[in-house]
């Protein structure tokens, strides 16, 4: 039996709300959880799903309706149709659209509308990001560094900018000055370096032990891209030191005689001609082990006043650089014999020449106690004292401006502190090394060079250099 007019209109009506009204139970996204190297959870969002993925049962009601359309079609055209004018003008409708286009069903608009954060558009269906406290497009979603979209499952976040995780590390992960790779974590995950005091030079740890040349002059470890020069006896010198090095004892007989000029123009003038030779590294050790009394700054000791009689070996002549090593050097044995309290003054080879001019400064300060009587002092207050000679010289070159050095109470002008400068002034970098220099006299950890200088500086600073060195003659110590 054909059903009745309201069995087939409620299974019409059942029929377009499945068609306009099925979408929304199905609006809510899927998500996924990603992980993210940020400060924010991230859901990748699925598009929802279509009506084209009806079951079986619905499709079959949707047939079913067609066909009860089609029956009540046929029936009003032999004048068996109930005279419903809406009923029959929906299926007619119906037919219509069925007939013309293949089955297209219609989505529905969500509610609450989402907005790309990266564009400003309505995101609608598709996939979509959810992070940051906003909502976008895959391909909205861009590395702040090089622009492209962030695809991969984790990112990371610096401020309120999203980064690849490579493009952030290549921006803001610390490479070693050395080797020029990338700092490694340690066993804690954290980023842990080195960094000399002062030049910055961030390095890794290992670079400590694995051998790595460090600069006898600067402290500076070398780089993978520029070699260093082997000077032959264990030590390395970085390309700007060797720049001003002074090579052998010819070479720096102008640079003494300039400094005893300062000590004279200071009236400390020194009467006695010393002798002065540059030599390596172990002539100078061989020369510590004979004599008798002395203070050495370890672990390197530089330079040496020497009273004892020796023979020495200097450098005769200045050696080649060949393959990043010194070649052809010549040295020379010289008998020193003792004709006052000062045999001669030893200073290393190969160094820059405002260190090996505070080098001399030190040592030319030590035969001067020696030669006005200053005896039995302590290491603190004999190394000390030095110490503050050698800073001053560094200062009057480094910075002429401090060269009338009030606090001494003795030269009122720069007129009566010669120059040692070379012709044509100072670089740039020798100015920088010279205020290297003076920063390693300041910072000196040791008790008799560290301790001992910053306690001379302050009387000297405080009752200048004349009394501060009369007060030293009576009482062996600093004034307070």
């Amino acid at each position: 039996m054909p059903p009745s007019r309201n069995m087939r209109r409620s299974w019409f009506m059942k029929w377009i709300s499945k068609l306009f009204g099925g979408g929304s139970s199905r609006g809510a996204s899927n998500g996924r959880r990603l992980r993210i190297s940020g400060e924010e959870n991230t859901f990748w969002h699925e598009p929802a799903r279509s009506m084209d993925d009806q079951s079986k049962a619905e499709k079959e009601e949707l047939d079913r309706a067609i066909a009860l359309s089609l029956a009540e079609n046929g029936k009003r055209r032999n004048g068996q149709c109930d005279n419903d004018e809406d009923l029959d003008r929906a299926l007619r409708e119906s037919l219509s659209m069925s007939a013309s286009h293949p089955y297209n069903p219609v989505q529905c608009v969500p509610r609450d509308s989402r907005v790309c954060g990266g564009c400003n558009k309505e995101i609608g269906y598709g996939h979509y990001l959810s992070c940051m406290g906003a909502f976008w497009h895959p391909q909205c979603f861009r590395c702040h560094a090089c622009g492209l979209p962030i695809c991969e499952k984790e990112f990371s976040l610096s401020g309120s900018h999203p980064y690849h995780k490579s493009c952030h590390k290549e921006l803001h992960h610390p490479k070693c000055d050395v080797c020029h790779q990338f700092i490694p974590t340690n066993r804690s995950g954290l980023i842990e370096y080195r960094a000399h005091p002062f030049w910055r030079q961030n390095y890794c740890p290992s670079h400590e032990h694995d051998n790595t040349p460090r600069c006898c002059s600067c402290e500076r470890l070398e780089t993978r891209s520029v070699k260093y020069i082997s000077l032959g006896d264990g030590r390395s010198l970085c390309l700007e030191c060797l720049d001003s090095a002074i090579m052998d004892t010819g070479e720096c007989q102008p640079l003494y005689h300039s400094i005893r000029d300062y000590y004279e123009g200071m009236y400390m003038k020194i009467d006695q001609q010393i002798p002065m030779l540059l030599v390596e590294r172990q002539a100078l050790n061989e020369a510590i082990e004979g004599e008798k009394d002395g203070h050495h700054h370890m672990p390197e000791t530089r330079g040496l006043c020497l009273s004892e009689e020796q023979t020495v070996s200097s450098i005769h002549r200045k050696p080649k650089i060949g393959g990043n090593r010194v070649v052809d050097m010549r040295t020379h044995p010289q008998k020193l014999t003792r004709r006052c309290e000062v045999t001669a003054i030893l200073v290393l080879y190969g160094l820059p020449r405002l260190l090996t001019g505070s080098i001399l400064a030190h040592e030319l300060m030590h035969g001067w106690l020696r030669l006005k009587g200053y005896r039995n002092l302590s290491p603190v207050v004999e190394e000390g004292i030095c110490q503050v000679l050698s800073h001053m010289w560094l200062e009057s070159e480094v910075m002429p401006e401090s060269r009338s050095m009030p606090a001494t109470n003795i030269a009122s002008s720069s007129s009566s502190l010669p120059s040692s400068g070379k012709k044509g002034g100072k670089s740039d970098i020798e100015k920088r090394l010279g205020e290297f220099f003076l920063h390693q006299i300041a910072h000196d950890i040791s008790p008799a060079y560290g301790e001992g200088f910053r306690a001379a500086n302050a009387a000297v600073l405080k009752f200048g250099l004349r009394r501060t060195l009369d007060h030293i003659r009576f009482t062996g110590g600093f004034p307070e």
